[in-house]
């Protein structure tokens, strides 16, 4: 797989991505002061399970009862809200991490449109957590649980209007909008873990910035520092609360950024067990091994992933991915020829991107080019041609039917 980075040119996007990275995995809502809160609810922790493995419908029914039983608490809207748009979000192709490995995620179009039904129950969940936190806001201001659950409502919001909508300067506001609640928060509680999410996340994107960059994201009051924020992120993941799940995703995709292998591999082993129907996670771990140069641990990890879904053993899956990174492994430990069925394999997998299709051919193609096994590799090359005969990929294709693939 191509090694993760954010989209780092872009300074107001990248507030944006405050929020649309944290959604690897989701990001329900919990807070650290006050009262027993509705956290502690058996439906909760149900649906908590149930949405950190990615089973969103099962977590949608339990957030429902829920939310009949504490009808007007935005923490309880917040966890539905989450679950309907991750839902969704998934659904569309948008939870993907290599989605956001080029700055042409911004204009890239989802594979499926957004379901109407879908965005009007999003929206009216995100007015109703936010009317929820007013209310309670409007009789103490300084109100650390209603600030923070009124930023994760916003945040929420961003993300949808980001990565659903590409509606970038809504989500820009909205996204802006939580970062002042959640420092607000800190503000008031230091101690308040979950708000140190969201906050780390936003101090590491915009203290990557090149320096023009973060002087312009300065003139609209967005400030960051890269260690500040991984610090953060470290002591809201050590937390005893729903965010810490958060914050782990989001520490572990700037620690591979970092190259800081075995602290991201040893954050996502513990997401593996924990929660082992989710198949975004299984396969960022894989991917991960491959990044810090375990190939062999990747090889053996991408095909436990394989076997784990013709097994059934993932609520979602989106097995053309693993095959994919196990071609890519493969690859790099110079097994040629299992890497040339690895890669010709990713095709056969229903409803599967075009793009990674296409170039899945090219490199099936280039491997047998590697292996001397000229026929085979210029069926592939036309193969990627015919997905889309005007793209990169198909000019790669046809440069290698005039002159055969060198490996380098």
């Amino acid at each position: 797989m191509r090694p993760y980075r954010c989209p780092f040119a872009f300074a107001l996007h990248a507030v944006v991505l405050l929020f649309s990275l944290v959604g690897f995995a989701g990001t329900p809502t919990v807070a650290t002061t006050g009262p027993v809160l509705p956290s502690n609810t058996p439906a909760a922790k149900r649906g908590f399970d149930f949405f950190y493995n990615m089973e969103y419908d099962k977590a949608i029914h339990e957030f429902e009862t829920l939310q009949k039983e504490i009808p007007n608490d935005p923490f309880v809207t917040n966890y539905l809200l989450s679950t309907v748009l991750f839902k969704e979000l998934y659904r569309i192709g948008a939870l993907d991490t290599e989605s956001y490995a080029a700055d042409s995620f911004l204009d890239q179009k989802a594979r499926r449109p957004v379901d109407p039904k879908a965005k009007q129950r999003i929206l009216e969940l995100a007015t109703q957590a936010a009317m929820q936190s007013e209310k309670q806001l409007a009789g103490n201001p300084n109100n650390v649980d209603a600030l923070y659950a009124r930023g994760v409502t916003r945040s929420l919001r961003s993300t949808y209007m980001g990565m659903a909508e590409k509606a970038w300067l809504s989500a820009i506001r909205a996204a802006l909008g939580a970062r002042r609640d959640h420092d607000r928060v800190l503000e008031l509680d230091r101690n308040y873990a979950a708000a140190k999410t969201a906050v780390g996340v936003h101090n590491y994107i915009v203290g990557s910035l090149s320096w023009p960059m973060k002087v312009a994201a300065s003139l609209i009051g967005v400030s960051g520092n890269r260690q500040k924020g991984l610090q953060l992120l470290r002591e809201s993941a050590g937390a005893d609360t729903i965010s810490s799940m958060d914050a782990k995703i989001a520490l572990a995709l700037f620690l591979r950024r970092e190259q800081k292998y075995a602290e991201a591999l040893e954050l996502v082993r513990g997401m593996v067990t924990a929660y082992p129907r989710n198949f975004l996670v299984a396969i960022e771990f894989a991917n991960l091994e491959n990044a810090a140069g375990h190939g062999p641990d990747a090889i053996a990890s991408y095909r436990g992933i394989l076997e784990s879904y013709k097994q059934k053993k993932y609520a979602l899956a989106e097995p053309e991915l693993a095959a994919y990174g196990l071609g890519v492994s493969l690859r790099g430990q110079r097994r040629f020829d299992e890497a040339a069925e690895a890669f010709a394999s990713v095709g056969k997998y229903p409803n599967i991107d075009k793009e990674l299709a296409q170039r899945a051919a090219l490199d099936s193609g280039e491997m047998y080019d590697t292996l001397k096994q000229r026929e085979p590799a210029v069926k592939k090359y036309q193969e990627a041609i015919v997905f889309d005969s005007k793209s990169d990929l198909a000019d790669t294709a046809r440069k290698h039917i005039k002159q055969p693939y060198q490996f380098r």
